[in-house]
């Protein structure tokens, strides 16, 4: 029996008929960038999580990068960011000139430790960015405590968990702003890339909204006041203007320097549909986690925690702790299942951030992991049966 990793063809199955007909009223529609389908997503997207505004985007990456710019980092600050995670959380500082400082994971979960966040601190620390690894939010309350005493915003890194709650909220609803990707092999993904920003501020979802959009038209000027302070004198005229959806007169209006990020409505037609399956999803991924914590017993593993006091994990990926993690990699594939290896080099170690120095920084927990992660099979369509064959191996390592 071949167990793959992941396998979006299953997925689709599933949801084919209703996708294929969200797409063709899309197409049907005209209206193929910021049209009605991305409204509709926006919305639903923020009544599930709840929070007043989801700004989407074009990528992960892109709403992580629009959010550090929203809340104002500039070249030279520093942000801190855990260790552990995939290379976007601080490329997307070092995108607009700011520097990522890592900061050490726990071993209970992986996510960044909150002492070692205090001990980074400096006069240059500008935010902070938790990453909710594997879709388990980070110690939120915590975090942003240190926020709060040094006035800095904390920007969710919700990549990964999308569904996943601390103590009763959803994430992407426990900081200033949480940024999410809808790339395909995520619990909510497209039919490509895709992005979204949440946050309860209004000035800072209009910054958002500008900044993924070429910073034009009435809503930035909006911004730029609200930024900088001064007066847009042709404001009052273009609060006057009628908007067509095809042609604004006010767009050729610009005000900073932003960008284009914009969701296309095709993927917001497909994330629509699968949102409202997406709890469904979710459970059966729990489901999963339990069975692998409860049966595999093999002590040259070492399973992670899946049930918490205060947060309720999506499951995005199930890591354990092998010593030898190539050779465990290989053992599961030549047994026909596959395994991912995340993530085998350390963020402070990656050659991209030679510049800063920070490979020589011990960040023991994180390096730990990083030699030690395997991620076993885990999306929704698995069968019981190749559940079992997958404890089964684990078990005769």
């Amino acid at each position: 029996m071949k167990i793959p990793f992941f396998d979006l063809s299953r997925q689709y199955e599933l949801v084919e008929n209703e996708i294929e007909a969200a797409v063709l009223e899309v197409m049907r529609s005209t209206q193929y960038v910021e049209g009605k389908a991305v409204k509709e997503f926006e919305k639903a997207v923020a009544e599930y999580i709840g929070v007043k505004h989801a700004i989407t985007c074009g990528n992960g990456t892109d709403a992580l990068r629009i959010a550090l710019l929203a809340v104002g980092i500039k070249p030279g600050d520093e942000v801190i960011t855990s260790a552990f995670s995939f290379f976007a959380t601080p490329e997307a500082i070092a995108q607009i000139g700011a520097v990522p400082v890592f900061a050490d994971v726990n071993n209970e979960n992986y996510n960044v430790d909150v002492d070692s966040i205090r001990s980074k601190i400096t006069s240059k620390t500008k935010a902070i960015l938790p990453v909710h690894i594997f879709g388990t939010p980070a110690d939120m309350d915590e975090i942003n405590k240190i926020g709060e005493k040094y006035g800095i915003p904390v920007i969710e890194d919700a990549c990964q968990a999308i569904g996943a709650s601390y103590k009763g909220k959803k994430a992407g609803n426990l900081g200033t702003l949480g940024c999410f990707s809808f790339y395909p092999t995520k619990n909510l993904g497209g039919f490509g890339d895709g992005g979204m920003i949440t946050t309860n501020s209004d000035e800072l979802a209009n910054i958002c909204r500008c900044l993924k959009a070429h910073a034009a038209g009435k809503q930035a000027a909006i911004a730029y006041e609200k930024l900088y302070g001064k007066e847009v004198p042709e404001l009052a005229e273009m609060e006057k203007q009628s908007s067509d959806p095809l042609y604004d007169p006010c767009k050729y209006y610009n005000y900073f320097i932003a960008g284009n990020s914009r969701l296309d409505s095709i993927q917001a037609a497909v994330l629509n549909v699968k949102l409202g399956m997406l709890e469904l999803f979710n459970d059966k991924r729990a489901a999963i986690a339990k069975k692998y914590k409860e049966r595999i017993d093999n002590k040259k593993i070492t399973v992670p925690p899946v049930e918490f006091a205060d947060r309720v994990s999506c499951f995005h990926q199930f890591a354990v702790l092998v010593e030898d993690k190539e050779g465990f990699i290989k053992y599961l594939n030549d047994n026909g299942i596959g395994a991912g290896n995340f993530y085998p080099v350390p963020l402070h170690k990656q050659r991209a951030f030679e510049a800063l120095g920070a490979g020589d920084t011990c960040l023991k927990v994180a390096e730990k992991i990083c030699g030690q992660t395997v991620c076993l099979p885990i999306f929704p369509e698995l069968t019981d049966e190749e559940v079992g064959q997958i404890i089964k191996a684990c078990n005769e390592y």
